[in-house]
């Protein structure tokens, strides 16, 4: 075969790739048009510049409220990066609840009191925790800080916990084989990431369990460049006329977010290779704590100037800071950096008895420098997501359904003690 015939066929093949990683429905793309202010419009028309993604599915329960899934996608595409910044959390809550009831060890669970030691350069001990209820550190007051607020040092204790090898191969086992976790959110060098410290549960002062630190040995796959911007701050605050290098970064594409989150919502809608070990407690727990207001949360207790009720809840709410309605829940978890924006959601109207899933992602950084704290999250990023959350809202709420939803499981009392 000669040079040319190569050069077409190789062509050919990277076009087919590229199509069949890309997932895009143009009714979808033509509801949202329809719909759209001139700001959206202009979001829709360039999605290179805005490398936006966005999943839509309708729920449909059958006569015994079995929930089945339609997905809708726009621009979705598994192989194009965008930094997932605290969606990785749910993830490694998730693990980290999984690890506990495998562990089987009499009087640790989530509640214990957690003591993190310094077993690494780098790393730093926590003895006490004086946003929980006891005064003292737990997986399920971390778990409470990660989904209530997004709490950084909440998901590195967390990640600690779970074990960089643990937390990664938990995740390919149940089939997300592109998913990677491999950094905490506070300044370390890949080594340091690698090493998890040595961690205490204790009970009226004595050590019931020590997990030893751990260091994972596991080869992760760097092979694929990515590159984002045409410049960047490094830690030094000095600019670096060069595209910032995210390529052993944390990785979690749109789609797997949003299964990660249904495994969680409806365990039994997942194949079981894919569901968490999670007791039904546990179950209601994270449905409790994906969905709570930081207002409606006493221990931790939040300022509602810095953590108003949308402070995490993208979709619909967040641009304007609206504090969602009595008869709105939204079960989620979003991330935002490096001018991505990103939001999976869980959406109920118990009024219209109205239930979807929704997830997108944005990238908004006009100057294409990273790390110079120039987004244009508020001018761009929040009303996208208000936007095509109400648009998707309208027509969830208005569309025809054979089998009305029982929606019980997600009514929650939230003034209720659940400690």
């Amino acid at each position: 075969m000669d040079l040319k015939k190569t050069l077409v066929l190789f062509l050919l093949s990277c076009i087919a790739c590229n199509l069949f990683a890309q997932k895009s429905d143009q009714w979808l793309k033509e509801l949202l048009m329809d719909k759209a202010s001139p700001l959206l419009k202009h979001v829709l028309n360039n999605p290179d510049s805005f490398q936006y993604q966005v999943i839509y599915t309708e729920i449909n329960r059958d006569k015994k409220n079995k929930a089945s899934f339609k997905h809708h996608f726009l621009n979705v595409d598994r192989n194009r990066y965008y930094n997932p910044a605290s969606t990785v959390k749910l993830p490694t809550a998730l693990v980290a609840l999984e690890k506990l009831n495998e562990m089987g060890i009499d009087g640790v669970n989530r509640y214990t009191t957690m003591i993190t030691d310094s077993s690494f350069n780098g790393q730093t001990a926590v003895r006490t925790d004086t946003s929980s209820g006891t005064g003292l550190p737990s997986i399920a007051n971390y778990i409470k800080k990660i989904f209530l607020v997004s709490d950084n040092d909440a998901y590195n204790r967390l990640y600690e916990f779970a074990g960089q090898e643990k937390l990664n191969t938990s995740l390919w086992k149940k089939g997300y084989n592109d998913v990677r976790i491999v950094r905490r959110f506070v300044t370390a060098t890949e080594e340091q990431n690698r090493n998890t410290n040595a961690i205490r549960f204790v009970s009226n002062g004595k050590t019931i369990y020590t997990q030893p630190a751990a260091y994972n040995p596991i080869a992760f796959d760097y092979s694929k460049t990515i590159l984002v911007g045409k410049g960047h701050f490094d830690r030094n605050d000095s600019l670096i006329n060069a595209p910032m290098d995210f390529t052993k970064h944390n990785n979690l594409p749109l789609e797997d977010l949003q299964q990660l989150l249904q495994s969680v919502l409806f365990p039994e809608s997942v194949p079981a290779k894919k569901r968490f070990n999670l007791t039904k407690d546990d179950e209601r727990f994270l449905l409790r704590y994906m969905s709570e207001l930081p207002s409606e949360s006493k221990k931790p207790g939040y300022s509602p100037t810095e953590f108003f009720d949308s402070y995490c809840k993208f979709f619909l709410y967040k641009a304007t800071k609206q504090k969602p309605p009595p008869n709105i829940r939204i079960f989620n978890k979003p991330g935002w950096s490096y001018g991505y924006l990103t939001d999976s959601e869980y959406i109920v109207d118990f009024d219209t008895n109205t239930e979807f899933m929704i997830s997108a992602v944005i990238y908004v950084n006009r100057d294409g420098i990273l790390n110079d704290d120039k987004y244009e999250y508020k001018e761009i990023g929040y009303p996208f997501f208000k936007e095509v959350g109400e648009i998707i809202l309208q027509y969830d709420q208005n569309r025809k359904r054979a089998h009305k939803p029982d929606l019980s499981k997600f009514r929650i009392d939230y003034r209720a003690d659940h400690e």
